[in-house]
């Protein structure tokens, strides 16, 4: 097999073969770059031959170059193959923290498009024609939605914690309770968080409880916040105790030069409560109760994309804002117009509101389900004669770290294959159908919840079933 080597043929040969160009024109790629494509597949066949793993055509035959450039043209794909790709979330957790948790509004989207393609005024003033401030495009609007003095936005949660620490408590103490020391997702813990601020932390009660007088038993000359944490990720229950926002605001409200200030988390500014829902806290609500402070994240209840909201009183956003760590923690202009989409889409009132994905989905009701989910299975059986399909009662799960205690009720389509077991059948959707379909699977049936499947995305959804 060593002799083969002699007959691999050289770069320059290839350059000049006729599937050379059209090769180039295919994959979109210049000179350059398909060259060394080349060169890395003829590489590997020359390893190949020598370790004796070679099981294609012989070098020096029409059918090895063919070989070759079909190699090429596989790693070319593959090199040049986006690896953050759409997915049809078919799971029923409407924030699902791995599926990218909350989807934008079309007005959103649009937004993000338009700001994206062109220039626009990121930090330009258009009417007085001088440079102007990032933080402006959606500050009036979390004013408008919250009742805050002013605000900020940077690049998540986590980072609002932190810059609001650092920035006011830098060097003094924050008092929190021991039940409120939450761990979020990847591991980062707010007790950690507030170590690498240069907050000094006073843990107050137990885990279990906390009262008032543990408040006053830590406060001290050098108490600059009193903080509250919004366990959204987590509930406890049995024999608890924990001071509420109201009564912390009336005490820190004692003591001059000292920060009420309360991490949502979720952030949210419409009131799910009223249609059922979970007892999440509304913003404004706590801004109201008199909250110096407050932060949220833009991803989760609110239903736009990634980033941290700081509102509050406007002496303490203002020193938020010239703190160094403002630009380290700023956030783009896409995201910016993603935010600023979704935010008007909350001023323009209840028909707004219900346009963002993330609330339409979470007060869809069991009736409409019912309907499209029996509507569905008449289509997929109407077609194909491989499944089973049946409807169940379930329940569908908020996610991304909220309401963990709240499941909504929900119609579930349960389908079986023919051929495929629940896991065979996942497993294709999710590896050989564009966009993938990611779903559940229980004793052996493929769950489909169509209350995060968008109307649009449901013929996806039968053609890929339909494929398989």
């Amino acid at each position: 097999m060593r002799d083969w080597l002699h007959h691999i043929p050289a770069v320059h040969e290839l350059q000049g073969h006729e599937q050379f160009p059209i090769l180039m024109e295919e994959m979109d790629v210049d000179f350059t770059k398909l060259t060394q494509q080349i060169k890395d597949a003829l590489n590997l066949a020359r390893a190949s031959i020598l370790n004796g793993s070679w099981h294609g055509a012989i070098p020096g035959s029409d059918e090895f170059i063919y070989e070759i450039f079909q190699l090429v043209k596989s790693s070319t794909a593959k090199q040049l193959d986006y690896t953050l790709k759409r997915v049809i979330n078919a799971t029923g957790t409407i924030l699902h923290t791995n599926l990218g948790r909350a989807r934008l509004s079309d007005k959103a989207v649009l937004h993000v498009l338009e700001i994206a393609q062109n220039y626009s005024n990121l930090e330009y003033k258009l009417l007085e024609g001088e440079r102007g401030s990032r933080h402006s495009h959606v500050e009036s609007l979390i004013k408008e939605l919250t009742g805050a003095e002013a605000a900020m936005v940077v690049n998540n949660n986590a980072a609002a914690v932190y810059l609001v620490l650092r920035a006011l408590a830098s060097g003094k103490e924050v008092i929190v309770s021991r039940g409120q020391l939450v761990e979020i997702g990847g591991s980062f813990r707010i007790s950690s968080i507030m170590e690498e601020s240069g907050a000094r932390l006073v843990e107050v009660g137990t885990t279990n409880k906390t009262h008032l007088y543990d408040y006053e038993q830590a406060m001290s000359q050098e108490t600059a916040i009193v903080m509250k944490v919004h366990t959204s990720n987590f509930k406890m229950i049995g024999f608890t105790e924990s001071i509420n926002t109201h009564e912390l605001i009336q005490f820190t409200q004692r003591f001059e030069n000292v920060i009420f200030y309360e991490d949502l988390g979720s952030g949210a500014l419409y009131d799910l409560q009223k249609v059922g829902i979970g007892e999440e806290p509304v913003v404004r609500d706590i801004i109201d109760a008199g909250a110096d402070i407050v932060t949220f994240s833009g991803d989760k209840l609110l239903g736009g994309p990634q980033a941290g909201i700081i509102a509050g009183k406007k002496k303490l956003i203002d020193c938020l804002k010239k703190h160094q760590l403002a630009r380290v923690v700023r956030v783009d202009k896409m995201t910016l117009a993603a935010l600023e989409g979704t935010l008007i889409d909350y001023v323009r009132g209840e028909q707004g509101v219900k346009s963002i994905p993330a609330i339409r989905d979470l007060c869809q009701s069991v009736d409409v389900l019912e309907s499209r989910s029996a509507h569905f299975i008449g289509k997929l059986l109407g077609l194909s004669s491989d499944y089973q399909a049946r409807t169940v009662s379930g329940t569908s799960q908020v996610g991304g770290g909220t309401m963990p205690e709240v499941e909504i009720p929900t119609v579930i389509i349960a389908l079986k294959h023919r051929l495929f077991t629940a896991e065979q059948l996942a497993k294709k959707l999710r590896a050989d159908t564009q966009p993938a379909i990611v779903a559940r699977i229980q004793k052996d049936e493929y769950l489909i919840d169509l209350r995060t499947v968008s109307i649009e995305e449901e013929d996806l959804l039968l053609k890929a079933l339909l494929q398989l």
